[in-house]
């Protein structure tokens, strides 16, 4: 089984922000009566990205948007679906949590990880006993 490696999971990662931030703008300019791209500044935005990177994997089969595209999928060790605690692990407390506790020095650690480590594993996945795959 072929393990997903950093640009793949980078894209990923940056088509989400693109189909989340997109039409949160939209629908919030609408509201506002002008475009605006204030939506993504405060803890509103933060909780709603992160709502969405860890409950839809679980729904989902363990891809989010990006993911589903570009063909990879986030797996419980064991090559097994992933849960909402584990989700959480992975996405409040590896990424968020101990990204901004880090300074986001933990987020340059985990990229490093996937670059460097065999099995493609950043600290996140450590924590939540994920990994993420390539789909054939």
């Amino acid at each position: 089984m072929e393990r997903a490696g950093f640009w793949s999971r980078f894209f990923a990662l940056l088509l989400d922000g693109l189909i989340i931030t997109v039409p949160m703008n939209l629908l919030w300019s609408l509201y506002q009566g002008e475009w605006s791209n204030n939506v993504t500044e405060g803890w509103l935005w933060q909780v709603i990205y992160v709502a969405y990177l860890t409950i839809l994997p679980v729904l989902w089969n363990g891809y989010v948007v990006g993911k589903r595209i570009l063909t990879i999928q986030i797996r419980k060790e064991g090559d097994q679906p992933v849960n909402l605690f584990q989700m959480f692990i992975r996405e409040v407390i590896g990424k968020f949590l101990l990204g901004v506790i880090t300074f986001g020095i933990a987020s340059v650690v985990s990229a490093c990880m996937i670059v460097i480590r065999k099995d493609k594993r950043a600290i996140h996945d450590l924590l939540a006993q994920t990994y993420v795959k390539n789909i054939p």
